[in-house]
């Protein structure tokens, strides 16, 4: 995976400088509980006419030396604007294999995926938790299993986050997705700042910035 980010980062430097508008990246630290388990890093590329998100997550549970779960998840998109244009990921969920191969073609955005196929309006948007322009959505692309996803967004609420040791100003959204809970904060200027999730068992997952 990470010989993969590496290729990835050696064709972007060879590029004409003048195609590269902007890079940003959001590196997360994973928990359990308290348990750190993994990382989920994003990657963003800002081109003239588009921007490319990398994704890749690792997640590993281990109790007295039993690996009791693991995850890897990879995940290429493209965008122009807020419209997803094409889609690449492929992920191992504790040893169940998952794909999602999706792309713009004419009018219509075709996918293919575990979750099935599907010919879906031209502008979609995935779980883009780096772009709040998602929050405004109604039907989402799981970039796990493929499946579209209807959900719904709390208003925001103003609250304190504690960011890399600091406690700032952030605003607190709910997002639903069937049995899937999500809770997302951002900071004043629409920065991704932190998520966190319930988990089987009761337990919940969150994502710590570095």
């Amino acid at each position: 995976m990470k010989m993969r980010l590496l290729t990835l980062l050696a064709t972007l430097l060879i590029l004409p400088s003048s195609l590269l508008a902007d890079q940003q990246e959001w590196r997360f630290r994973v928990f359990l509980d308290k348990k750190e388990i993994g990382y989920h890093n994003f990657y963003i590329q800002e081109f003239e006419n588009e921007t490319r998100l990398q994704s890749e997550a690792s997640f590993e549970y281990r109790m007295l030396f039993v690996k009791l779960y693991g995850y890897e998840h990879e995940n290429l998109e493209t965008w122009q604007g807020d419209c997803l244009i094409r889609i690449e990921s492929r992920t191992d969920a504790n040893g169940k294999p998952f794909q999602v191969s999706g792309a713009l073609e004419g009018e219509s955005f075709t996918l293919r995926a575990t979750a099935g196929d599907a010919e879906l309006p031209p502008c979609n948007m995935s779980f883009a938790y780096w772009n709040p322009a998602f929050l405004q959505q109604k039907r989402l692309i799981n970039t796990q299993n493929g499946a579209v996803i209807d959900v719904d967004v709390s208003e925001p609420e103003l609250v304190e986050l504690s960011v890399r040791g600091v406690m700032q100003p952030a605003f607190r959204y709910l997002l639903g997705a069937g049995e899937l809970k999500i809770e997302l904060w951002y900071s004043e200027d629409n920065e991704w700042l932190a998520l966190e999730t319930e988990a089987k068992g009761g337990r919940r997952l969150r994502y710590q910035l570095l």
